[in-house]
């Protein structure tokens, strides 16, 4: 297939077959002939050189290429009408596919209140939760892999204030957190005032989305000359939770984090005896969707549910440690 002769108006025909499953309906929703789709149709199929729709005595079953190309196929159209037609989103109304990068922890704090507030008005969207494996994001969204990516991310978010209004990638900061030292109940630690030396002389878990088995911690600890052993490295807050529930080994993780493991019912959490600068949870997203109304849209709604889902936190530390 020669891309450059292909007609982008056959998409358009393609999507309506697809979401229709009949060549009359599709006619109507497009406001043409029914000889003009089907035309439009066999013209896509010569392109493309592979069949993509079987008749029925009841309409139009695609095959499985065309199932297979139909998501990313109707996500472009999208895209190109949200460009070159802006208006107001109409979440009830309009389909949109929105892609959001972030750890399992922040998903597992954001997603409760974000789902309801799509539920709430019966959006149409679509969230597609992306693995966030680095702590500089800004290539996935330049790239155009993701519109979002929630977490922390400090060195990107000092170089992008470094860069002022000149950088194509934008920053909001949803909310900050303490980091905490976490071990199970029981521990022989539990009892006892965490100091350095017993810190230190511990066996720990990192949470480390490269897999390189250094962090945030060991980087303080070097400074005061100290170093610790890291016995495990995983790469899901989920998993971290799980693992120091069923044994000896200690945990750093974000204050906020620990009640998204799954276990906070089975862990303690102790100060750290060394300085550590606070968790700051931010949202970025690229420049050309700045202007957007559905990406405006998403960005309210994920701000809003960052609300919730601290204002839900706060809730039920202060009943933990309520008299």
């Amino acid at each position: 297939m020669n891309f450059r002769h292909l007609d982008l108006n056959l998409l358009r025909v393609f999507d309506a077959v697809m979401a229709e499953r009949s060549l009359t309906r599709a006619a109507n929703r497009l406001a043409m002939t029914q000889p003009a789709v089907s035309h439009a149709l066999k013209r896509l199929r010569e392109a493309l050189g592979e069949e993509l729709f079987v008749r029925q005595a009841f309409g139009m079953k695609p095959t499985s290429r065309a199932e297979g190309m139909w998501p990313e196929v109707r996500l472009i159209l999208q895209r190109l009408q949200a460009l070159l037609v802006p208006g107001e989103f109409r979440p009830a109304e309009e389909e949109y596919t929105f892609r959001i990068a972030m750890a399992d922890a922040t998903a597992a704090l954001l997603l409760p209140p974000l789902v309801a507030q799509l539920e709430a008005v019966q959006a149409l969207a679509n969230v597609h939760v992306l693995p966030l494996t680095t702590r500089d994001p800004r290539a996935l969204l330049d790239q155009g892999e993701a519109d979002f990516a929630v977490g922390y991310f400090p060195g990107a978010v000092a170089a992008l204030r470094a860069q002022g209004g000149q950088s194509v990638i934008r920053q909001y900061r949803l909310y900050d957190s303490e980091y905490v030292c976490v071990m199970r109940r029981g521990h022989p630690l539990a009892e006892q005032p965490l100091d350095l030396d017993a810190f230190c002389s511990a066996h720990h878990l990192l949470v480390s989305f490269s897999g390189r088995p250094h962090g945030f911690v060991d980087e303080a600890l070097s400074a005061l000359n100290r170093s610790r052993r890291i016995v495990l490295t995983v790469n899901q807050f989920f998993t971290a939770g799980r693992v120091v529930t069923k044994s000896d080994l200690l945990t750093v993780l974000p204050a906020s984090f620990v009640e998204a493991t799954g276990y906070k019912s089975e862990l303690l959490e102790r100060p750290l005896p060394v300085p550590l600068a606070q968790v700051h949870v931010d949202m970025l997203w690229h420049l050309r969707s700045e202007s957007r109304s559905a990406q405006q849209w998403m960005r309210e709604r994920l701000i809003e549910a960052a609300r919730i889902a601290q204002a839900g936190a706060l809730t039920t530390t202060e009943a933990t440690i309520a008299p």
